[in-house]
């Protein structure tokens, strides 16, 4: 790694030129494909702009999470969960296992440094990544490879719902909430009926609040186990023997034998099946682990769509207004690549890669995408695997010719 220095207006800035590929985003799927870069050899640079790994999960996640799949389909490659980790490993039990990921692949990622922009050089044939850290230090790294790991869950979702500003109680996002413990006795609306509002509706019941949670679409409600088994892996292993549609009609058979009709408790089902939802749309499928028992007993209200806020009130789309003290957002997350990646063939304008899975890990000229996939953590393992050998590959027979000693396009760097 070169590196080309300059003072100017009082503003350091750093030309760096990197052997490997530049990573950005040093979470699970950066972690991932760094770890599978370094069994290959090829050095990298991973760019994170907050302070700390993972930190979606060290920061904007709620006390009281667990995987909701089994660690074996959780863990990233060449590196299992520890023996003594339970089956669901908690919040705190997945950071620490990230961080002796990182420590045992000696993963030191650059933090603090939040990346402006990223375009493809056509001249020079390389890609230029422009950061920027809180003290005003402003690097560019030049790169053959970039690597997109910033993941599906890059920013929050917040929507926009007539009212919302002059309703005058709390309004945070889910991303915020930690405990529902100071919400006791509160009144708190949920707004996303998914995993996340589905727990935190559960964790707010726990401590004695009164939530009520949003569901204004269809929603499939699975049980986390089936007769003992993760309902995951129970799905995987019936799509070895038997078609899509038909683990979906099994699934929800079971699910309806364990959970019940859950559209008596206003909660409608989409009217495909859940693995043909999550594969078509992203959408998925809640795990349910007590917060339908909370819906049954009444301790949580499922209410329908909102029709906007006042003060102090939040008013339906039937008509009936209920007087509350907070509102939780469970609104989801989206991609932020749109704002900084200066490219429109390989990604859409929703952040996303334009192909499908499994083709959506490889653009052209060096760039790469992991984390896209919609299949969680083992999606992300799948696309670093390849993305590391694709890499690999040209960055050995590079060094047995001897170009990457002296590359020919270096003339074509500037130093500011």
């Amino acid at each position: 790694m070169f590196t080309f220095s300059s003072e100017q207006d009082s503003v350091s800035r750093r030309c760096v030129w990197v052997n490997g590929p530049v990573i950005v985003g040093a979470g699970p799927s950066g972690l991932a494909v760094g770890a599978c870069l370094r069994e290959q050899g090829v050095p990298f640079v991973v760019i994170e702009r907050s302070d700390c790994i993972a930190s979606l999960w060290q920061k904007r996640t709620y006390d009281r999470l667990k995987l909701h799949l089994p660690k074996k389909f959780c863990q990233l490659p060449k590196f299992p969960f520890p023996n003594h980790f339970p089956e669901y490993p908690t919040k705190r039990q997945f950071i620490e296992y990230l961080e002796l990921y990182a420590k045992h692949f000696d993963i030191n990622p650059k933090f603090n440094e939040c990346v402006q922009s990223a375009k493809y050089d056509e001249t020079c044939r390389v890609w230029r990544v422009k950061t920027s850290s809180p003290n005003g230090f402003e690097i560019e790294y030049i790169s053959q490879w970039l690597v997109v790991a910033t993941g599906e869950n890059a920013e929050r979702v917040v929507p926009d719902i007539e009212g919302l500003k002059e309703f005058g109680g709390e309004v945070i996002h889910a991303c915020d909430y930690k405990s529902g413990e100071k919400y006791h006795g509160k009144k708190v609306v949920v707004v996303g009926c998914g995993n996340s509002g589905m727990e935190v509706s559960l964790d707010l019941s726990n401590h004695g609040a009164q939530p009520s949670i949003v569901c204004r679409s269809s929603v499939h409600v699975l049980p986390r186990e089936i007769f003992g088994k993760s309902t995951f892996e129970l799905a995987m292993f019936m799509m070895k023997w038997v078609p899509l549609w038909l683990v979906d009609k099994i699934l929800l058979i079971l699910a309806w034998f364990i959970l019940g009709n859950i559209e008596n408790y206003g909660l409608k089902r989409p009217s495909i099946g859940p693995l043909e939802l999550k594969n078509k749309h992203g959408k998925t499928p809640v795990l349910d682990i007590g917060a339908l028992e909370k819906i049954r007993s009444g301790k949580v209200k499922v209410v329908p769509g909102i029709k906007k806020f006042t003060c102090g009130t939040v008013e339906l789309v039937t008509g009936e207004k209920l007087e509350i003290d907070s509102v939780v957002l469970a609104t989801g997350y989206c991609s932020n690549v749109p704002y900084w990646l200066l490219e429109s063939e390989f990604f859409s304008n929703n952040g996303f890669p334009k192909a499908q899975f499994p083709n959506n890990w490889k653009g052209n000229s060096g760039l790469y995408a992991i984390g896209f996939t919609r299949k969680g953590l083992a999606g992300a393992s799948a696309d670093a695997i390849n993305i590391a050998q694709d890499i690999g590959k040209v960055y050995k027979e590079d060094l047995k010719q001897k170009k990457q000693k002296v590359p020919t396009h270096r003339r074509c760097i500037s130093t500011f």
